[in-house]
């Protein structure tokens, strides 16, 4: 998803940086008409880009400031992997990363979760129609709407009903924002939450409702979602570089996560909705994971992962479904099985096409543009590379008296029903748009202030009084007015 606000769809439901993401703006820009409305296409012969022509794209992505590194990793048809590697494996600027960088792969963990429920399917342990509410404490409850329970299908396919992220999703700290976010609190959020629409009726992502079903598997496992996933997918697999607890080892490999501006940023821990983003990989884990996905029968999880990918229901996104938490997109001819990820530091993506063997890993440790266009574009070579906006402008945070800073506080509307209310914390100011997370905001002058996660900037307007009358959001190139509601 676009980060922060995209001004064309403000009114539709504007999205701060915090959450994990799903990118589905470059998706829906690069979907043709329905497919019913195309005429049958037939796959163009396999030509897949050469390391030279990759390694092209990213040393741009990384020499213009678009992303901090990137690592790309392609299975072939015959089964051999390549991996190109570029830019800095360390905060200090050395070393190169390389298939063996450790990367927070964020949502991409919804994937793992729904292997993880597949093989529990498989194992008669639970059933795709259960009712969540069947494997969590009686004290809890759980939503429900005309009769309707929301099941663990529900949850997996992006429909259950529930919202992106709880209200009571209130970080303490933006750096680190699920970390204090606790299961105690999920439970009284859930408790009290109506639903808009039946479960089951209609796709909308939800990082808390994958985060519900990783916290019910792992409970009826009865172990941390962490082993639950490990003992289940990642030991099988061989996977020993794929954890949420770093060792020692894969802590000194880890690539530093950078904000959009460049800067280093912590890391990010989701202690209670782990199953929507919590694992940290490498790019050959990642690969020995696809290869386990392309080969339906293999030994020993490839009926279990195989399932996953079977599309289930429809989503609002022309020529894409959605199966166990991956989405099955049809482009040109082919259909890719893909999900992405993203948190503070990092964008990531993995995607599969079964009908030519070949599959693809592009790990980034950067906030900003990520790479699901790479992707796509190796999977799929008519698929087009996005065309980024400039680099950010490198910015320098000034300190302002707090009484300077009172002037600014109060809403701004952005359109109606989305405000950006705009608080101070002790000497620093924060922005927050309806429904989302709090962000931290940096003056670089009086009236002028810039966001280090994503880049965005805002300006405030004093009126014929001389009063704070108006705010500007700029990104992307637009510049959009928010009238002050109070004053």
């Amino acid at each position: 998803m676009s980060k922060f606000i995209n001004a064309r769809r403000a009114s539709r439901g504007c999205k701060l940086a915090l959450s994990l993401l799903l990118t589905v703006g470059a998706l829906r820009a690069q979907s043709a008409a329905p497919a019913a409305q195309q005429p049958a296409v037939q796959p163009a012969p396999l030509t897949i880009a050469s390391d030279s022509e990759i390694r092209a794209i990213i040393k741009d992505r990384v020499d213009t400031r678009r992303s901090a590194g990137i690592v790309v990793g392609v299975l072939m048809p015959d089964g051999s992997r390549r991996i190109i590697g570029y830019g800095p494996a360390h905060a200090d600027g050395s070393g190169t990363l390389d298939g063996n960088s450790v990367f927070e792969i964020g949502s991409i963990t919804k994937v793992f979760t729904a292997s993880l429920l597949s093989d529990m399917v498989a194992r008669g342990e639970v059933s795709l129609d259960d009712p969540v509410s069947k494997y969590l404490p009686a004290t809890v409850t759980i939503p429900s709407r005309s009769g309707k329970a929301i099941t663990l299908l529900d949850l997996t396919t992006q429909s259950s009903g529930l919202p992106r992220m709880p209200s009571n999703f209130k970080p303490k700290d933006a750096g680190n924002p699920y970390a204090d976010y606790s299961v105690p609190q999920m439970y009284e959020f859930l408790s009290g939450y109506s639903l808009p629409r039946d479960p089951g009726a209609l796709y909308e992502y939800s990082n808390l409702g994958v985060g519900l079903l990783g916290h019910a598997l792992s409970l009826r496992a009865g172990k941390s979602y962490e082993d639950a996933v490990s003992d289940r997918v990642l030991k099988p697999l061989k996977m020993n570089d794929t954890r949420i607890t770093l060792n020692k080892d894969m802590q000194a490999r880890l690539a530093p996560g950078h904000d959009p501006m460049g800067n280093v940023v912590p890391n990010w821990d989701l202690p209670t909705l782990a199953g929507a983003g919590a694992l940290r990989s490498t790019t050959n884990d990642m690969l020995t994971f696809l290869a386990a996905n392309l080969d339906s029968t293999g030994k020993p999880l490839g009926a279990v992962l195989h399932r996953t990918h079977a599309a289930l229901r429809p989503t609002t996104i022309p020529n894409m479904q959605i199966g166990l938490n991956w989405h099955i997109a049809s482009r040109n001819g082919s259909t890719v099985v893909w999900h992405n990820g993203g948190t503070g530091g990092y964008r990531t993506f993995i995607g599969l096409d079964q009908s030519r063997r070949l599959a693809v890993v592009v790990l980034t440790n950067s906030g900003g543009a990520g790479g699901d266009d790479i992707g796509f574009h190796i999977l799929v070579p008519s698929s087009p590379l996005a065309t980024l906006p400039p680099a950010p402008k490198a910015r320098t945070a000034i300190t302002l008296d707090t009484t300077m800073l009172d002037h600014y506080l109060g809403a701004y509307e952005l359109a109606p029903g989305v405000i950006l209310t705009v608080t101070r914390d002790g000497s620093q100011l924060f922005v927050q748009l309806t429904g989302q997370e709090k962000i931290a905001a940096f003056a670089e002058s009086e009236g002028e202030f810039f966001l280090k996660i994503v880049d965005a900037q805002l300006s405030f307007v004093k009126d014929s009084t001389g009063a704070i009358g108006s705010a500007v959001l700029h990104q992307n190139g637009a510049n959009q007015t928010m009238k002050r509601m109070n004053k």
